[in-house]
């Protein structure tokens, strides 16, 4: 059974940093990619910012570019989220997810296993 555990999420004031982590457990992906989504309350989850199993290829949504850097351990079974200069609009329930395959892991409603989520708030 796959399991994505995230942490490291919380309260940051406006400017301030966060790293998020989420461990996956259970398998061994072969071909694959991670992401991180967000959704805020009455929004749907969209797209923070994925990256492929081996690392190689990366994609970020435009509001996030040059804040945010996404990234993977050595051993492939962490991703991390790396958030820069938080905004209040950064403020949401953030989610990893696993899509199983060659293609990045952009679509919500094609990813196979999702993590619990973990709180971000940005206060002003």
């Amino acid at each position: 059974q796959v399991q994505l555990v995230e942490s490291g999420g919380g309260l940051v004031q406006a400017g301030g940093s966060l790293r998020l982590s989420c461990a996956a457990s259970g398998r061994t992906f072969i071909n694959y990619s991670m992401g991180w989504f967000r959704q805020a309350p009455g929004k749907e989850r969209d797209l923070v910012a994925a990256i492929s199993g081996g690392g190689g290829r990366t994609y970020y949504t435009d509001s996030v570019k040059g804040r945010f850097t996404i990234s993977t351990n050595n051993a492939k079974n962490t991703v991390f989220l790396q958030m820069n200069s938080l905004k209040p609009e950064d403020a949401a329930v953030y989610y990893c997810a696993v899509r199983q395959g060659i293609t990045l892991a952009v679509k919500p409603r094609r990813c196979d296993f999702w993590g619990q989520g973990t709180q971000i708030t940005v206060s002003s």
